[in-house]
């Protein structure tokens, strides 16, 4: 083995020890949420409100016409309680982008102080990834408009390690990954939201529930949100003026 071999291998012996050593596990990110459907059945979300967490993900919508049987209530008792809340439409490839955020902009009013649209993406089916990233793009843009807000992108590690690495860098992103590791993305991309648990319990939900941590401070999740007055957002980075009201922090 020649001298440069082996000081390369020396060099990713050392990241990997490195690596080993400073992972990050869900207890180092504070600001906590959950994320609910239908699957959860009816929520007593007074109890919810108690229980620390910061933000909650409802699901809206699925594929060109379908919607989560709870969605209006979920949405309507998080509104009430004042949670940070968000809403997710599951992405069908093979289906019209255009029908699906026509689906989602029917069902979903965002209001000051709730979270941006989260584009679930987790098939390719028979697309290409170009297609795919067309289909996604026709999506987010017409959400984009309808809320002027930029959306999040939800997928899988490894989902978006084979089908989205490189694309969407201005988007949020929201990765699930069931370990106690932190996600590591390839090109030093950086998540904001991370999905780590999907058999969670909170008190006032009888049925298991996802657990995600948001990568950063209060303020900075706040600052995703839809701002109290739009005209003082700065759309070229998606970010908008801090919310003053209707907030619950994590203890």
């Amino acid at each position: 083995m020649n001298l440069s071999k082996t000081y390369r291998l020396l060099v990713w012996i050392v990241a990997m020890v490195y690596a080993g050593c400073a992972y990050q596990t869900p207890a180092d990110f504070p600001i906590k949420g959950i994320d609910v459907s239908h699957y959860q059945k009816h929520i007593s979300w007074d109890s919810v409100a108690q229980s620390g967490i910061a933000f909650v993900f409802v699901k809206a919508t699925e594929g060109r016409a379908l919607s989560d049987s709870l969605f209006c209530r979920n949405w309507d008792e998080l509104g009430r309680i004042g949670l940070r809340r968000g809403a997710y439409h599951f992405f069908r490839p093979g289906v019209s982008a255009e029908e699906q955020a026509r689906n989602f902009i029917h069902w979903v009013d965002l209001q000051p102080g709730d979270l941006p649209p989260v584009l679930d993406v987790e098939l390719i089916d028979a697309l290409t990834r170009r297609e795919l990233h067309q289909a996604m793009h026709t999506w987010l843009d017409m959400v984009e408009a309808a809320y002027k807000v930029r959306p999040i992108i939800y997928t899988y590690m490894r989902f978006y390690n084979h089908h989205l690495r490189g694309v969407f860098p201005e988007h949020p992103l929201w990765i699930a990954r069931y370990r106690e590791k932190a996600p590591l993305l390839p090109g030093g991309r950086s998540w904001d939201f991370w999905q780590y648990d999907n058999r969670g319990r909170v008190a006032g939900i009888d049925h298991p529930v996802d657990f995600n941590v948001f990568n950063g401070s209060i303020e900075r999740l706040d600052s995703l949100c839809v701002p109290l007055f739009p005209d003082l957002s700065d759309r070229a980075t998606g970010h908008s003026q801090p919310l003053v009201w209707g907030i619950i922090t994590a203890q």
